[in-house]
């Protein structure tokens, strides 16, 4: 399979290159610097807001993985959005799965994000990461997927077994290494196509 990972060299996106080359996918890494990840059969750079050169790269691959964090270092989060409201726009003909926020999960009805334990500073980025599920959840045409972490993920052991939930946590960790083997198991085996899942280790 062919894949692009837009956002390549990241937490999450480096890894999934790396799952994804492991399995003997083909991936194409993308990021602003165009730096080369491990496993990636070639790298390019690119800006997320130029949607002709993302559509371009999307069609000419059989899935891409968007795994794009909004601006942690206090910029303005607008433009992200823009951008997946533009994407979305131009309806890619290839699948997508889009790496977003568990901010946006439920508990008795409420998003994390606005539960009183949810950490103020991750609020911003949280509801960003809502904001473009929303988008793509009222997208037409567009086979798309969302896959949320567990509340916490951070870098760890790849054990290869997570558990699955839709809008309701399925645990309180991930580690970054078996979230790249749901999003490639995903790419693999579509099974949540024009949805938000999530993930998260057992017994956490």
């Amino acid at each position: 399979m062919k894949i692009t990972v837009i956002g390549a060299t990241g937490m999450i996106g480096s890894r999934v290159v790396a799952e994804a080359a492991s399995r003997g996918h083909t991936v194409t890494a993308m990021s602003r610097s165009g730096a080369m990840p491990d496993g990636a059969s070639q790298a390019k750079a690119i800006e997320f807001s130029d949607t002709v050169s993302i559509v371009q790269e999307i069609n000419a691959a059989d899935a891409t993985v968007i795994a794009i964090s909004p601006d942690r270092a206090g910029g303005p989060h607008e433009p992200l959005i823009e951008a997946h409201r533009n994407l979305i726009a131009a309806k890619p003909q290839r699948r997508l799965l889009v790496v977003g926020g568990a901010g946006s999960l439920e508990v008795n009805g409420v998003p994390l994000k606005d539960s009183p334990e949810f950490p103020a500073a991750y609020y911003k980025e949280a509801a960003t990461l809502s904001e473009v599920l929303d988008a793509y959840r009222s997208s037409n045409g567009l086979s798309w997927t969302m896959l949320s972490p567990a509340p916490m993920i951070a870098p760890g052991q790849r054990t290869g077994v997570y558990l699955t939930g839709s809008d309701i946590p399925a645990g309180n960790t991930i580690s970054a290494e078996d979230f790249a083997v749901a999003v490639v198991d995903e790419l693999e085996k579509p099974s949540h196509t024009g949805r938000r899942f999530t993930v998260a280790n057992p017994n956490q």
